[in-house]
């Protein structure tokens, strides 16, 4: 399920106002636009794992309609595993 902008835009102001809370960071630049910067890598991780998401269940489709009897649900998890692998990315 794809992460609407808005909440994207929420989490983003949490976390950037609850790292200044905590006296963990001190910005050296206006709030809003650091809390822009967090919303657009946000923005692009999601998009990256939908993407993979929607490679998977692509390959999983096709294995599946080659092989009945196999667990698709497993197979999907498996090779979105993998793809995220190559892509470097963390699930």
């Amino acid at each position: 399920m794809p992460v609407r902008e808005q909440e994207i835009d929420a989490l983003a102001r949490y976390f950037i106002e609850s790292l200044k809370a905590s006296g963990a960071i001190v910005p050296r630049a206006d709030t809003d636009a650091l809390i822009a910067c967090v919303v657009e890598l946000m923005s692009e991780n999601f998009e990256l794992e939908n993407q993979i998401d929607e490679e998977a269940d692509r390959m999983a489709e096709e294995e599946a309609r080659k092989h009945p009897g196999i667990d698709v649900t497993r197979l999907r998890n498996l090779i979105r595993q993998r793809i995220a692998q190559r892509r470097d990315f963390t699930l």
